[in-house]
Order: C-alpha cells, then structure tokens, then sequence
C-alpha cells in the first residue's frame, strides 16, 4: 500500500521583521527522532525555495523526508514542527501527518510554508503515535480546580504539599491520590485518574469526613472546635488548641459530641 500524503500549508506567527529574500538555499538539516542510535525516523530537511510573497509575507516550498528506520510499519502519525530563527527564538509551528510508511521506506513531502522570519533550524515532537509507540508521547499535563466541603482544607497530591482548597493544580495523564487535611476533621484521600482525551478547565470536589473534634456553641454566637473533657452544673472543660480551658455553663448554648473511642490500658 503506498504511503498517503498530506501537503502541509504552515502559518507562522512571527515577529522577526528579516526575510529570505536572498537565499536560494540553506544546508539540509536531519533530524532523528527519538535521538539516539536507536532512531525510529528520519526527518531530512532539503532546500528552502520561495515561490511567492502576499501582504508582507513570504511563501516557501521545504523538501521534507520522513524515512522509516524501524523494522516494522507505522501505520500513522503525527508530528509538530517547531521552527527557530538565528537567535534559537521560536517563531511558529505546523503539523505533518503521514501513513502506512513501511520499514525502510522514505516518504518525500513538499511542505508550503509562510513567513515573514527567517526559518533557521526545526524540532519535530510527536503530538499522535500508533499505541506501540505511545510512550514516546510528551507527558501531558490537565489543568483543574481541587475543591473541598469545607473549603480551606490543606491538599497533598502524590505526597507533594500544592495549598489550600480551592486551588487549581496541574496534573498528568495517569493515576493520582488527593490527601484532604483540615483542623476539626478527619483526614481523607480520593484517589483521581485523569484520562489521556482529558482537558483542561475541570474540576473535582472532595466532601470531608465528620468532626474529629466536639462542638460547642457560645451564646454569643462563637463556635468552639474543642474536645470536651468534662462538664458539670456550673462549668464545662474543653481542650482546644493544646490548652485547657474552663467555661461558664451559662456561656454555652448547645454542645455537640462525636464518638471517640476509649482507650483501655
């Protein structure tokens, strides 16, 4: 089966002001991807020659030559172009996409870009792989708000320390726990699995466990997260914050406890 063709057209986004007016042609530039003795492709990069001019940009033909040094068929891909001035400045990107490229097999591409820059040198990073090749990819990374019922609780991603809820946090593809701590609540963990088709802008909501601690609510309107030691007729002890307080019992509206365990020695 021959190899399907998909001509490029590239607009470059640029802010260079110089052009290739001049040249006819530039060295060839080969790219091996991944880098390393064990290359899967080959991108050999031909002359440059322009063919045009339209509202202060320059069009160019760029002889592109994909070469399949694997043993086996790629039966599709797709690749971005990263292109750079003199100074190493990025100064656009594009696409090529290609399939059924067989082992050993070159595909030739005639690819039309335009710019008012002048393209230099170019990197390809693979944006679409056949699953065999999947690891190749770029870790992708998803954007998302982590919210908590109460908010304000600390949030621990894989162990690592990002803030207080709420807070958007950038994860990768792939399994993750979320750990939830807050003063006055049980600590809990959410375990969080962000697909590779996810994106970004979402956002997840963790409900806490019950208070780990007692409630007690004054008359005048103050809540205490405290743990009730003892109460009595005329006074109430709590432990709160790592201190021992006595309170009025006429000061105290309503007071809620949670079970706890009792400890035996």
């Amino acid at each position: 089966m021959r190899p399907q063709i998909r001509i490029l057209f590239v607009v470059l986004n640029v802010f260079v002001l110089t052009s290739l007016s001049g040249a006819k042609e530039q060295p060839a530039q080969v790219i091996d991807w991944p880098s390393g003795e064990n290359s899967i492709l080959r991108f050999s990069i031909g002359k440059i020659q322009k063919i045009g001019t339209f509202a202060g940009e320059n069009s160019y033909f760029i002889d592109t030559a994909v070469e399949n040094r694997s043993k086996k068929e790629i039966p599709r891909a797709s690749f971005t172009f990263y292109m750079y001035d003199k100074n190493k400045a990025r100064i656009g990107d594009g696409s090529l996409d290609f399939s059924n490229l067989a082992a050993g097999e070159t595909l030739k591409i005639k690819v039309t870009a335009s710019t008012a820059g002048t393209l230099v040198s170019l990197s390809v990073v693979p944006s679409s792989l056949p699953p065999e090749l999947q690891s190749y990819l770029p870790l992708k990374m998803v954007s998302l708000t982590v919210y908590s019922v109460p908010s304000s609780a600390k949030l621990k991603a894989d162990g690592k320390e990002y803030g207080i809820t709420p807070i958007a946090v950038n994860l990768s593809v792939g399994s993750h726990t979320l750990e939830f701590e807050k003063e006055g609540y049980n600590n809990g963990t959410f375990p969080l699995v962000i697909n590779s088709d996810q994106l970004s802008g979402g956002s997840v909501s963790y409900e806490l466990g019950t208070s780990a601690h007692d409630t007690v609510e004054l008359r005048d309107g103050t809540v205490l997260t405290a743990d009730v030691e003892s109460l009595d007729a005329s006074s109430i002890t709590v432990h709160i914050a790592g201190n021992i307080q006595k309170l009025d019992r006429n000061q105290v509206k309503r007071i809620l406890l949670v079970p706890r365990e009792i400890s035996h020695p």
